[in-house]
């Protein structure tokens, strides 16, 4: 396998080396610099059309991101019209490679198209691999897109992400140049998305409409064994689970993804994926192909696989966790210190500057990592709580403690090795900081590890703002130093004073201890930091006038554009509501109390019939059960009477009124429901319940 990896990798991908044997020189630079005109495009498409050929394709698409989350395609054959003596012709032109007309009116777009002005575009991202997709409906040259509507307003992510990029780009170029960096012409966002997700019997799944419809257990008594040993974080992981992931790993390869990690989470039937860093807009589109290739190498082995955040109640959920860096074009990593970070004054004002930037946008920041998923799992002492905070680790927080106190720092906690004590064993390289789980904002050594992400999110929505955020802080502190030099200041003065201003104006949102404990919530209040237990309530933030200056101000998004995207989000929240309360009524009044009158007329049989047989037996325990059961199901019916009507009147509302009346009645309405529910699965019989139980999905595996 080891000497197959050469082989697969790349192998569907029209890679830069395929660009430079198959394009003129001067066309190939024209890609590479983002400059085609009509006729060097032409020439591209020729080329990209052999290659896709040779491949087996047939047919073309281009990939573009609506604020679906997902992706989406629309194929066109090669297939032209026939020459004279009737043989087909396969055409691919450079107006096919470099954009495309799909329909604007049926995605959401938050009132900016509507059905009578259905025109759009998508435009070829160049700077994202075209690469080819084997299905089951044939081979598919794919082509990276961005998607806007006939007006020109964004209708997806991967447009203000681009945006996003060159923003933080122009602007760390600008304050490299005043801190005396001559060489730099470009910095670079990179990401490494590591993707948890879970794996189930595609045969028990198909048996649970709540998984089938919402892709979560609506309903679920906890199995009698769940994560409580830890066996299961990097454990054995099992055969057919094994099978998928050799498969999984060949088809990302493939794709050039650079699959690097797998192994076992912690929750039963819970694992990770995780690639090498990539450039920002490369790898948010490797993770959504990522996610689609995960679903159907499971389908392929029987098996599914579930990226919901909370699929299962009691147990860990996903996440995405998002690391994040800096870098520019000749080899400086913006967030790595050097070896004496006590006197690395560019580290020390970038450090100020993720600090300043965290803390303006954290609400944003909340808004942008989640979706209603995320909400079932986000300070439940299993993922990072819904506070903001950053963590820097004992080195550099303690050089920022050092700059908050005096202005500036004199030493720090250095490096070492560890030894275990084992004559067998070698010494360890001992980071001088430990890690913090805890943290939804932490610093790991060279990046930092955004941890709240949404595990079914598209990765681009949270590097929109983590690089849009960086940028409006670089620029603050280009426009502070610059200040400071009209004055007369010398430059390093001028640096170490806005370094301190911006550390002690933003250290509040800096804490190393356990995000866990109720202390740090009471702490988070009185420092003033945002505590936003749910999506709806963040959602606000998108039209903030802090992020609309901000947006407009490096012409990443307008007013109307954000204002589009609070729209769909409130959309997204009341129409996933929706879906989950009818798949409740429909699963209790259909499935599972027919399966409990059942087993109680078949209980209460059972009792007569013990009754007249043995009049003096002890049948207590039968017809206390029976009781139970009786006032469970009466429960039941009252709690589904209630879903069902606050749900009629939910369907009939819109916008923001929508979303919050689904988040403050709605859903309660549903944990009221599942609670008897839940209570039921314990007593009845296991054959006689209508669904597979938690037991059957996590460890029947």
């Amino acid at each position: 396998m080891s000497g197959r990896i050469t082989e697969l990798f790349n192998n569907n991908v029209f890679t830069d080396a395929e660009m430079k044997a198959r394009l003129p020189k001067k066309v190939y630079n024209e890609v590479k610099a983002c400059k085609l005109d009509k006729g060097s495009a032409d020439i591209v498409a020729q080329a990209v059309r052999d290659w896709a050929i040779e491949k087996g394709a047939t047919h073309f698409t281009h990939v573009f991101e609506p604020l679906t989350m997902l992706t989406a395609e629309k194929h066109d054959s090669f297939v032209s019209l026939p020459d004279e003596d009737g043989k087909v012709m396969m055409d691919f032109t450079g107006k096919e490679l470099c954009e495309s007309e799909p329909d604007g009116s049926s995605f959401p777009s938050g009132g900016i198209r509507d059905t009578s002005r259905a025109r759009s575009y998508t435009s070829w991202d160049m700077t994202s691999p075209i690469y080819v997709k084997e299905d089951a409906i044939g081979t598919i040259l794919c082509i990276p897109a961005a998607f806007c509507s006939y007006t020109g307003e964004a209708l997806d992510a991967k447009t203000p992400l681009l945006r996003s990029m060159d923003a933080v780009s122009e602007q760390g170029v600008r304050l490299l140049r005043l801190l005396g960096n001559t060489t730099s012409t470009k910095v670079t966002a990179g990401v490494g998305p590591e993707q948890e997700y879970f794996i189930v019997d595609r045969d028990k799944y198909l048996q649970r409409d709540d998984l089938v419809f919402t892709g979560r257990t609506l309903f679920g008594a906890p199995a009698p064994k769940g994560q409580e040993l830890d066996d299961q974080y990097f454990g054995v992981i099992p055969e057919r689970v094994g099978s998928f992931m050799k498969e999984l790993n060949e088809e990302l390869w493939r794709f050039g993804i650079t699959a690097k990690t797998q192994h076992n989470e912690v929750a039963p039937g819970q694992h990770e994926v995780a690639p090498i860093f990539s450039v920002t807009n490369v790898a948010a589109d490797s993770n959504l192909l990522l996610m689609d290739t995960l679903k159907k190498v499971a389908t392929r082995h029987g098996l599914v696989c579930l990226l919901h955040e909370k699929p299962f109640a009691g147990v860990n959920g996903s996440g995405k966790h998002n690391n994040w860096s800096l870098s520019t074009d000749d080899g400086i990593n913006l967030f790595k210190p050097s070896k004496k970070p006590e006197t690395d004054t560019r580290f020390q004002l970038v450090v100020g500057c993720v600090m300043k930037a965290v803390k303006k946008h954290a609400l944003l920041l909340r808004t942008a990592a989640s979706n209603p998923g995320n909400d079932h799992r986000l300070g439940a002492n299993e993922a990072p709580p819904a506070i903001i905070s950053i963590f820097l680790g004992d080195q550099i927080g303690g050089v920022v403690d050092q700059i908050i106190e005096k202005g500036y720092a004199d030493s720090s906690i250095p490096a070492g090795m560890l030894d275990l004590g084992v004559k067998e064993c070698p010494a360890v390289d001992k980071d001088p900081t430990d890690r913090n789980r805890t943290s939804p904002f932490a610093f790991t050594g060279n990046r930092f590890e955004f941890r709240m992400v949404a595990s079914s999110c598209n990765v681009a929505e949270p590097n929109i703002v983590l690089n849009a955020m960086m940028a409006e802080a670089f620029s603050d502190a280009a426009d502070a130093i610059e200040a400071k030099l009209r004055e007369g200041k010398h430059t390093d003065v001028a640096v170490r004073e806005v370094t301190a201003e911006f550390i002690r104006e933003n250290k509040d949102i800096y804490f190393n201890g356990n995000g866990y404990t109720d202390e740090w919530v009471a702490e988070a209040e009185r420092r003033g930091l945002p505590n936003v237990k749910t999506w709806v309530d963040s959602i606000k933030s998108v039209t903030e006038p802090t992020t609309v200056e901000m947006y407009e101000k490096f012409h990443i998004l307008t007013k109307r554009e954000l204002e589009a995207r609070a729209e769909v989000f409130y959309e997204t929240y009341s129409k996933t509501l929706n879906i989950e309360a009818g798949t409740m009524i429909d699963m209790v009044t259909k499935k599972i109390i027919p399966a409990v009158i059942k087993y109680e007329n078949n209980l209460a049989a059972s009792v007569n019939t013990i009754k007249s047989a043995y009049a003096a037996a002890n049948i207590s325990t039968q017809e206390g059960m029976l009781h139970e059961i009786a006032e469970l199901l009466g429960e039941t019916y009252k709690a589904l009477k209630k879903l069902s009507d606050v749900h009629a009147k939910a369907v009939a509302m819109e916008g923001k009124e929508q979303a919050f009346y689904y988040k403050d009645v709605v859903k309660e309405a549903m944990d009221e429901l599942r609670a008897p529910v839940d209570k039921l699965e314990v007593l009845v019989e296991r054959k006689v319940w209508p669904m597979p139980t938690y037991g059957d999905l996590l460890f029947e595996i």
